[in-house]
């Protein structure tokens, strides 16, 4: 049996010609995937997005900018107020761009779930069961 960590935290999105909306974030972790967490994004009980995060990169993003890709991760700090900013890029539009997105989550929060998430697996013993899931896949072939 696999162990999980979950936590909802309200955030702020702020996404092209929109001020900030509070949405639900509700991150997981499940130990049998250990270097991924999970990022719902839910507003009026509808999922706004989904997103796989890598957990060193979560992490390391509560300290400095991380990221060149679909998801960029950098702090902010407003005097005593200590935030994550995570800006992701979705899919293309039809006019040629991309959905963008940015969320701005309350850092001792986040690196509250991270140390939940480390008491499960330490950064550094992640192990995939690669010989099971071999064994999987040519069972099923």
């Amino acid at each position: 049996m696999t162990a999980f960590v979950h936590k909802t935290l309200v955030v702020q999105l702020r996404s092209e010609g929109t001020g900030g909306c509070p949405v639900l974030a509700h991150l997981s972790y499940d130990e049998a995937d250990p270097f991924a967490v999970t990022a719902v994004f839910c507003h009026d009980g509808r999922v706004l997005a989904c997103w796989r995060l890598d957990r060193e990169m979560l992490s390391a993003g509560l300290g400095r900018p991380v990221g060149v890709g679909d998801v960029r991760l950098r702090p902010i700090a407003t005097g005593a107020w200590h935030e994550l900013r995570m800006e992701f890029l979705g899919d293309l539009r039809p006019d040629g761009g991309r959905h963008h997105a940015v969320v701005f989550a309350w850092a001792p929060a986040v690196a509250a779930f991270l140390r939940e998430t480390h008491r499960l697996v330490p950064p550094g013993q992640e192990r995939v069961p690669v010989d099971a899931l071999l064994a999987e896949i040519l069972s099923a072939g």
